[in-house]
């Protein structure tokens, strides 16, 4: 039970739920966007948040859609994680929400709210940064489609209003060869310790993390030192280690034990890409 009244507004577009959002903020009034809803009511709860209203976006036919065009693979920002892992679409993507949760909130847990929400491990955000994703946003001034990286970095910037609509992704991520290691402090369906995505292109690794840091990110840096092969498999991991771009510790783990795992976790993968 929510302890605190609120008005609920469940738009039949997206162009009437944004309508809503920004007239509401126009009033002073604080208005969410609520897919899944997970993250929202466990909030509302705690007291964490107390919005005026919840704009219900989770029923509009164009945010649940997942299918392929010439070009790519559409995914909705409502889609659920169960749906996409189910879906295999994009294998690596897949394998990330089949290790996010359980079940239950699997199917409840949605792409959007996953990516915009405040749990800082956003794990299906590093798929997206390695394969040069497109997201579709919509707001007040209308709909534009741009770079996932050009809007995240750490955390998705939207504009007054915008809602993110959709994440389109590259035919070519989808058949690369792929990699994904997630190690939790306990139990598998924990928050990571250590979360790595990793793609093939041109026989290039790719790579980004989440748990390591209060943030997912990918670094061209770590991508160097990763794929310079003149160096052995520990002494990448030891130099890409050195480049965590922060230190990070929680319950789950000090900083000093995730950069441990860090390595232990780049080695392993490092092994099975060169060596099969």
């Amino acid at each position: 039970m929510i302890p605190f009244n609120f008005t609920y507004y469940r738009p039949d577009s997206l162009e009437e739920a944004v309508r809503i959002h920004s007239e509401l903020t126009s009033k002073g009034l604080s208005a969410v966007y609520y897919s899944g809803g997970s993250e929202i009511i466990t909030m509302c709860r705690a007291g964490s948040i107390r919005p005026d209203a919840v704009i219900d976006i989770k029923e509009i036919p164009e945010l649940k859609s997942l299918a392929m065009d010439e070009s790519c693979l559409r995914i909705g920002s409502a889609c659920t994680l169960y749906k996409i892992k189910q879906s295999k679409a994009y294998p690596l993507l897949a394998l990330a929400c089949g290790r996010i949760a359980d079940h239950t909130n699997q199917c409840r847990i949605t792409l959007g709210g996953n990516i915009c929400g405040t749990i800082i491990y956003k794990e299906t955000v590093p798929p997206l940064l390695l394969s040069d994703a497109e997201v579709t946003l919509l707001g007040p001034e209308g709909k534009r489609t741009v770079p996932f990286s050009d809007v995240f970095d750490g955390r998705i910037h939207l504009l007054p209003s915008e809602l993110l609509v959709s994440a389109q992704i590259p035919k070519w991520a989808l058949s690369a060869q792929h990699f994904h290691i997630k190690l939790t402090a306990q139990e598998k369906i924990d928050y990571p310790l250590v979360s790595i995505a990793a793609l093939i292109k041109d026989n290039f690794l790719r790579i980004a993390f989440s748990g390591v840091c209060s943030f997912p990110f990918r670094s061209q840096q770590i991508e160097l030192v990763l794929n310079n092969k003149s160096l052995s498999i520990s002494e990448r991991a030891e130099r890409a280690a050195s480049l965590i771009p922060e230190e990070y510790s929680d319950r789950a783990g000090s900083a000093e034990y995730r950069r441990f795992v860090f390595k232990n976790a780049i080695e392993e993968l490092l092994e099975e890409w060169e060596n099969g």
